[in-house]
């Protein structure tokens, strides 16, 4: 009788960390960053077909990255919890700290199921509040289901570190709305220009969302390729 084959605990949990960040290397990046009315994203997206930022509640939006279909089911999901919730009890019940936990638990029963793969994928859950005491919230969550709120900004995808070190010299309170995108689009350009194929960062590239705190109940505005064009002339 042959001895079994067997793999220690600890190199079957290092192969998989291996095996999500191979493939988060690939994944563009979004950036989420505090402006002078709340919460900007800006995503390295020229497909039209797929959005890497999306509406979830009142207030809260999903920033991802990673493999479409991993995180468009998440998002499918966090609405329905989010209706649900919102309709049973009340609305202010459904916060970005809810749902990080709802998200967290989920990935995390995923990651550390032994024959289960991995969720390769990268999530920011955003919140805008428009009592100046609550704020702004800003929640990374990792593929193994680990999280942590962030300050200021935020960054997801390959080149993450990168882009984080950037904004970490660039960044300052209080911007507009136009130098937010501005900010987040020269960030993106400096980046890929250190790229063997580098491409040009244009309203047709990148995806661009908003929480406005001014707003009304819903917080949540997409901008089109015409309106970041429009933004872009007059900020130049």
């Amino acid at each position: 009788m042959s001895t079994p084959y067997y793999v220690s605990p600890e190199q079957i949990w290092e192969d998989k960390k291996d095996f999500v960040r191979r493939g988060i290397e690939q994944a563009k990046e979004v950036i989420a960053l505090a402006y002078k009315d709340g919460l900007l994203m800006v995503a390295e997206n020229p497909r039209r077909t797929t959005f890497k930022i999306s509406e979830i509640y009142d207030k809260i939006a999903l920033v991802s990255t990673g493999r479409v279909a991993e995180y468009e089911a998440l998002r499918v999901a966090g609405i329905r919890e989010s209706e649900v919730k919102g309709y049973t009890y009340y609305r202010e019940d459904v916060t970005a700290k809810w749902l990080t936990n709802l998200y967290s638990q989920h990935m995390g029963a995923i990651a550390q199921a032994w024959d289960a793969k991995p969720l390769e994928i990268e999530l920011l859950v955003c919140e805008v509040d428009g009592n100046p005491a609550v704020g702004n919230q800003i929640y990374y969550i990792d593929f193994d289901g680990t999280y942590q709120e962030e300050e200021r900004f935020a960054v997801i995808g390959g080149r993450a570190n990168a882009i984080t070190q950037i904004l970490n010299d660039t960044f300052t309170e209080g911007l507009e709305l136009a130098e937010a995108l501005q900010l987040a689009s020269r960030t993106f350009e400096n980046i890929e220009a250190e790229e063997s194929e580098p491409y040009q960062i244009t309203p047709h590239t990148i995806e661009v969302a908003c929480l406005d705190a001014t707003a009304g109940r819903r917080k949540f505005r997409r901008f089109s390729v015409e309106e970041i064009t429009e933004i872009f002339n007059h900020a130049s």
